[in-house]
């Protein structure tokens, strides 16, 4: 047995120890008991038995919380889900985070809060991103009652690209547009055009053009020439239906600059359906001869005979143009 674990041993039953009342101590003594749970926590940490290690940083908050040491225990919730997150799952990590962010909060630290529900929300993207999305939203509603909009518009910018990778474009643009807010709020509209962009491209994605085109009315004079030029070409091209125009606006250099979650999105938009070209007027082969109205018998070019017959015939014949009466001789007017 190594050193530090029987140190971490012998820390534990001293805590356990601290946690018993006598007829001399009505109250367990959660001070040194929260403390003792500590350094245990640690040396079964470096001992590499993290099991016990978060067991005792669980314990070690709860005796913080008795004693109304709140920051104490939210720090000890959030050393328990930092050495637990390799075998806790996602719910576990996820209930540890928001907890600790709390505790964090009732002291009056919010900043740390909102720390500790991205450290669980970058421990959670991979693996469950639908709880990941949660905590990066949760941490950017503590920045923004902290005043700390930059700080917000990071957090929720993660929370907008995990909703694009998982598809829910309704919730993505939502997630953007409260994204936009928060650049606007601290004075940050450097960042708008971009946003612009991947907004245009979830619309679109969303197959909804008309919303895309006044995503672009409402903030694209925020835009610079370039992201200008894409957009523009891009609603062209789908106002058109012209298929080649859209592929080749999606893969332009700056869509493909932009981060990984919209330069795949661009690549699975579907593009618009090319317009089929108009068929010329021809003659259709074995088609029935046109209608003629019996009571119509003489046209400006034809003369129509109607022959009696078990079925009525109609032909055509081309009439021939009326001649002038030809000039008489002299000779027979001196006759006459």
């Amino acid at each position: 047995m190594s050193t530090k674990l029987q140190e971490a041993q012998e820390h534990y039953k001293v805590a356990e120890k601290c946690m018993k009342t006598s007829f001399l101590r009505w109250k367990p003594d959660y001070d040194s008991a929260a403390d003792e749970y500590s350094q245990a926590a640690q040396c079964y940490r470096i001992a590499r038995d993290l099991k016990n290690s978060k067991e005792c940083h669980m314990k070690a908050s709860e005796c913080y919380k008795n004693n109304r040491s709140l920051f104490h225990a939210a720090k000890a919730l959030e050393s328990a889900m930092i050495v637990s997150k390799e075998f806790s799952t996602p719910q576990e990590v996820y209930e540890m985070a928001t907890e600790s962010a709390s505790l964090y909060q009732q002291h009056g630290s919010g900043d740390s809060g909102a720390n500790v529900l991205d450290k669980a929300g970058k421990i959670l993207e991979e693996n469950a991103p639908e709880l990941a999305f949660k905590l990066f939203q949760q941490a950017a509603d503590v920045s923004s009652s902290e005043s700390s909009q930059h700080q917000g518009s990071e957090y929720i910018s993660k929370s907008s690209r995990i909703l694009v990778r998982l598809e829910r474009y309704d919730e993505a643009v939502d997630s953007i547009r409260r994204e936009i807010g928060f650049h606007q709020e601290a004075g940050n509209m450097g960042a708008l055009g971009r946003l612009t962009v991947a907004i245009v491209l979830v619309q679109l994605a969303r197959g909804d053009p008309v919303a895309a085109e006044k995503a672009y009315k409402e903030w694209g004079n925020n835009c610079e020439s370039s992201e200008m030029h894409t957009i523009e070409q891009l609603l062209q091209a789908f106002d058109e239906e012209d298929r080649e125009m859209a592929k080749k606006a999606l893969t332009c250099p700056f869509i493909r600059s932009m981060d990984v979650e919209y330069a795949r999105l661009a690549a699975a938009i579907p593009l618009p359906e090319a317009m089929e070209p108009i068929m010329k007027a021809g003659v259709r082969e074995n088609a029935a001869p046109s209608y003629v109205s019996p009571t119509s018998c003489v046209t400006d070019r034809f003369e129509v005979e109607i022959e009696e017959s078990p079925y009525e015939q109609v032909t055509y014949k081309k009439r021939q143009p009326e001649r002038a009466p030809e000039p008489q001789d002299d000779d027979d007017e001196e006759l006459c």
